[in-house]
């Protein structure tokens, strides 16, 4: 399966600018529909990727693999749960720190096309021969 790196680069702006406002306005609500979203992207389901192939029309020059991205949204649902785990036992160093690690990855990536779950998934791929 492939991915348009444009459309990937877009989801994680509007990840990053969903996250930033989850720690502006503490909203359990919008951490959970993100939560949401990491959970259908890590499936190939990613509603910000569509959103983007809705409206950008132009075919992509370039495709990737998909799964270092699919690898990264796990990863970034992993966060987002334990955020959510955080909100719910009033852990709120937990709560905070989990979503801000999520916003971090996806500011690296929004901002400077550097996915840290994507090369994460590639340093598994080299060190574990059974994951190739």
């Amino acid at each position: 399966m492939q991915a348009d790196p444009r459309a990937l680069r877009f989801a994680a702006t509007v990840t990053a600018a969903v996250l930033a406002l989850v720690l502006v306005t503490d909203s359990v609500w919008l951490l959970a529909a993100q939560t949401a979203v990491f959970a259908l992207g890590a499936v190939g389901a990613s509603p910000y990727g569509m959103v983007f192939k809705g409206i950008v029309k132009s075919p992509p020059r370039d495709l990737e693999d998909a799964r270092p991205p699919r690898f990264a949204q796990l990863v970034g649902l992993a966060f987002a749960l334990a955020a959510l785990v955080g909100h719910a036992t009033q852990i709120a160093p937990l709560a905070l720190g989990a979503t801000a690690a999520a916003l971090f990855a996806a500011f690296l990536n929004a901002a400077f096309g550097f996915c840290l779950g994507c090369e994460t998934y590639l340093i598994i791929r080299r060190l574990l021969p059974a994951a190739r």
